[in-house]
């Protein structure tokens, strides 16, 4: 309020000064007063007030032409009309006709006075409030109207639209090379494409008869399926997406079952689960596979045995068995051998990728203790640690003597070498390695964290891929199959590996058994 713009009107200039003065006392520091109309409305020409107080008797002009010029100029601002006891009759008329808030006669009250002008600048407001929102509502309802008229044009177009992609959907879905299906959540099959119609031999309508999981063989995939009828519960509306790799589609007619790969995603259809499958046949994916497997081959009995027996060869040169030869001579040779038995493990290695990507590599688990291995490859690899004057502990006083787990001892022995020696071959001279193994709840934990430069955040994800070699900053001369190989090893075994590291703070890798130690057993003297 006390900002408030008063404009006061009056011929006499002890009154605008009374006015002002009581004005003031009261806080309110925007006062006008003008002794002249036609002054008072010049100003009002370049200034909008809260409230326009005017006397009613003056002689350039009386104070209902200087109001209602007012009223012109800003018709929801408070007036206030100053008049004397004969000019009632006026007063009540100039309220009528201009529409003035209040008449008050001299002589008048102060308090009176200024309660009048408190509300009067809080009607000014909110009248002025009142203006806006009229003007916001007819703006809306122009909006209205014109959404209103463009309505129906609007269906008409979005209707248009959805009638073309519905026609193209139906295009896809109907000349699609890979077979498409909805089904329930309990299998049942309610739309086929045509390309599914020629996997299977039966036509749309007999499909419609039947459930997924008698049209689909599904190989080795018990975790997705419920006990009873097959189907697969890896599919719930919080999944995005299933693939469903090993998969058979049945021909009714000939019998033949047809390789398959299905991507599965649900749909959201009145709430209930159903979901649209991509069925596409990797025949010439198996042949491909099946191509693959007689190069492994070859490359086995073609690069594997010659390295060999090349290796055997300069191991006798190298022990005198071959006769004397000199240093420079030695130089050489150990160079070769090196040579060869890194391209003998490169090709152990893809090897070993291959039997695991392939499923041709069965574990061979065994029921042994845990420490005593641990400890062997930490004694394996001291001697490599202490010739870089490394700090290397082994922490695996948690686990019992006879602690036993169960798992493929040669390949977890594998892995627990090359997270080891990575961390030997990558940790600074004069660093630190610690490695843990502990057992808890029947679980057995493996980690190795080192000091050394760590790994930047953005290649972690990558680390365990194949041919993953270092990282984006440096990179290593290793084959990138060790990490990819230990991954593979550990989750065959039903586990889970991974890393955390922070630039230049150091690296910790990690890999957990789940439900593989044993409990401890008696041995009893007969």
């Amino acid at each position: 309020m006390s900002n408030a713009k008063i404009v006061i009107t009056d011929d006499e200039k002890i009154v605008t000064s009374a006015f002002k003065t009581l004005l003031r006392v009261e806080g309110y520091n925007d006062v006008n007063c003008f002794n002249n109309p036609l002054d008072a409305v010049e100003f009002l020409k370049n200034n909008q007030p809260d409230i326009i107080i005017s006397d009613f008797l003056m002689p350039e002009m009386n104070g209902l032409e200087f109001l209602r010029k007012a009223k012109e100029l800003y018709p929801e601002v408070s007036m206030i009309l100053l008049t004397g006891y004969a000019d009632k009759e006026n007063a009540i008329k100039a309220i009528n006709e201009i529409g003035l808030y209040k008449y008050i006669e001299k002589p008048w009250d102060n308090d009176d006075l200024l309660f009048n002008i408190r509300n009067g600048i809080e009607r000014s407001h909110l009248l002025s409030d009142l203006r806006d929102k009229i003007k916001q509502l007819e703006e809306a309802k122009k909006q209205l109207e014109l959404y209103s008229n463009n309505l129906e044009k609007l269906v008409a177009e979005r209707t248009a639209d959805l009638t073309l992609a519905n026609s193209k959907l139906s295009g896809i879905i109907n000349y699609c090379a890979d077979g498409i299906i909805i089904i329930d959540s309990e299998g049942n099959i309610e739309q086929a494409n045509p390309a599914c119609e020629n996997m299977t031999g039966l036509s749309e309508s007999a499909l419609l008869k039947k459930k997924f999981q008698e049209i689909a063989y599904l190989n080795n995939y018990t975790p997705h399926q419920e006990k009873g009828n097959g189907i697969i519960l890896g599919l719930d509306n919080d999944s995005s997406e299933v693939l469903i790799k090993d998969c058979y589609i049945i021909n009714s007619l000939g019998g033949m079952q047809t390789p398959v790969e299905i991507n599965f995603a649900s749909l959201a259809v009145d709430d209930k689960n159903k979901f649209v499958g991509v069925i596409r046949d990797v025949s010439k994916h198996k042949e491909t596979e099946r191509l693959r497997d007689d190069f492994i081959a070859t490359l086995t009995h073609d690069l594997r045995t010659p390295l060999l027996a090349a290796i055997q060869t300069l191991k006798f040169f190298l022990d005198g068995s071959l006769g004397a030869v000199d240093e420079k001579q030695k130089v050489l040779l150990s160079t070769m051998l090196k040579s060869n038995e890194d391209l003998l493990g490169l090709v152990n290695a893809l090897l070993e990728v291959y039997r695991f990507e392939s499923g041709k590599l069965e574990l061979c688990k065994t029921i042994f203790p845990i420490k005593d291995l641990v400890t062997q490859c930490y004694e394996e690899l001291k001697p490599l640690a202490e010739n870089k004057n490394i700090n290397f502990v082994l922490n695996a006083d948690e686990i019992a003597d006879k602690t036993e787990i169960y798992a493929d001892k040669a390949e977890i022995k594998r892995v627990i070498i090359n997270l080891c020696g990575n961390a030997v071959n990558y940790t600074n001279k004069d660093g630190e390695i610690e490695i843990l193994a502990k057992v808890q709840s029947g679980d057995f934990i493996f980690s190795v964290s080192d000091n050394g430069n760590g790994i930047p955040k953005e290649d972690i994800p990558n680390l365990f891929n194949r041919f993953s070699q270092g990282t984006s900053r440096k990179r290593s001369t290793g084959t990138g199959l060790g990490l990819y190989l230990s991954r593979q090893i550990v989750e065959a075994h039903g586990g889970k590996i991974w890393l955390e590291s922070k630039l230049n703070k150091g690296s910790e890798f990690t890999f957990l058994l789940t439900n593989v130690v044993k409990e401890e057993r008696q041995v009893v003297n007969g």
